[in-house]
């Protein structure tokens, strides 16, 4: 089988494509023929040897895919051969054959493609565990969104918006405000123009909004904890600025909110039968055309370099996929 391989830490043209022994499922396992492998900005990291995942080389890119199972190991009861699945393998998707655990697959139904579903499991299913079950969203609650053009961030706007939400997107630019708009956006504001908080307590008559979905991190942390309504819930998601903000804890007290971390990858594996029910309701929505992920684009596996460059260099909106 071919593979895209990392053999020592560097950038994207540093990675070849080599052919590999074909792997066999053993206990517990389940060997799934890729269709699809989606990469993630976290992947250029990895294989520059600055994520806090390091897996022992060498390895491949590519955290999540689609395909069908081609055998399983003894044990296995949660999927058969010819089943087409979804998995998430922190690492190793872009190679034509890959073995997972039965725990990391989840069957997919008809009417799904296998690009869109590989690219739903880390900003989809990122973003409805923390909406759904950290934020316990409800009916009618507003949400503002930073950095809602990105991967987490369009998500975020489409599932508050499934969820019966009002979404506020905040980003850099109107561009980028315009792309969030088109996934259900009602209301945005371009925080490198306007006073975050100020706008977002115009935007609700001063109450401030329920919830806060922050991917971004930096500078505009606080403003928009400021900006939380009374018990508003401020979600944590990550630090895409690069800079981890120091929050005054007095305005959790004043306020009566609560700031709430989101580990996904962690809660998968403390909580995996939550994490097969939010991907098999992902799944369900878009095979009932009620989510609609945007594809930025698909590459060939010798072009899997390619496509990392997309990423690092911010080019990407929506998902980037890699078909072997």
């Amino acid at each position: 089988m071919k593979a895209v391989l990392c053999k020592a830490y560097g950038p994207p043209e540093a990675l070849v494509v080599e052919n590999l022994p074909d792997p066999g499922a053993g206990p517990g396992e389940v060997l799934v023929e890729v269709r699809a492998a989606a990469l993630n900005f976290f992947d250029t990291l990895i294989i520059e040897g600055r994520y806090q995942v390091r897996p022992e080389m060498p390895f491949s890119p590519g955290a999540e895919l689609a395909g069908v199972v081609i055998a399983v190991g003894d044990g296995v009861t949660r999927v058969s051969p010819g089943d087409r699945v979804v998995a998430y393998t922190r690492f190793g998707g872009c190679r034509e054959k890959v073995v997972v655990s039965q725990d990391d697959v989840i069957a997919m139904p008809q009417g799904v493609s296998f690009q869109v579903a590989a690219g739903i499991l880390v900003t989809y299913g990122t973003t409805l565990h923390a909406l759904r079950g950290r934020a316990q969203l409800r009916d009618g609650e507003t949400v503002a969104v930073l950095g809602a053009s990105g991967g987490v961030g369009q998500a975020a706007v489409e599932i508050a918006t499934l969820l019966g939400a009002r979404v506020i997107a905040c980003a850099s630019s109107s561009e980028k405000l315009e792309f969030a708009r088109r996934f259900g956006a009602r209301e945005t504001v371009n925080y490198a123009e306007e006073d975050l908080k100020l706008r977002l307590k115009a935007l609700t008559d001063g109450n401030g909004v329920d919830v806060v979905y922050d991917p971004v991190g930096g500078d505009y942390a606080e403003q928009a904890l400021r900006a939380t309504a009374w018990r508003g819930r401020y979600l944590v998601i990550g630090f895409a600025s690069g800079a981890i903000p120091k929050i005054p804890l007095n305005l959790v007290l004043l306020k009566g909110c609560d700031v709430r971390g989101v580990f996904w990858g962690e809660a998968i594996v403390r909580e995996p039968e939550e994490h097969w029910a939010d991907v098999t309701q992902l799944l369900d929505w878009v095979a009932d055309g009620k989510l609609k992920p945007h594809i930025h684009a698909v590459y060939p596996l010798e072009q899997t370099a390619q496509a990392l460059g997309e990423l690092a260099e911010r080019r990407a909106r929506g998902k980037v996929i890699i078909e072997p």
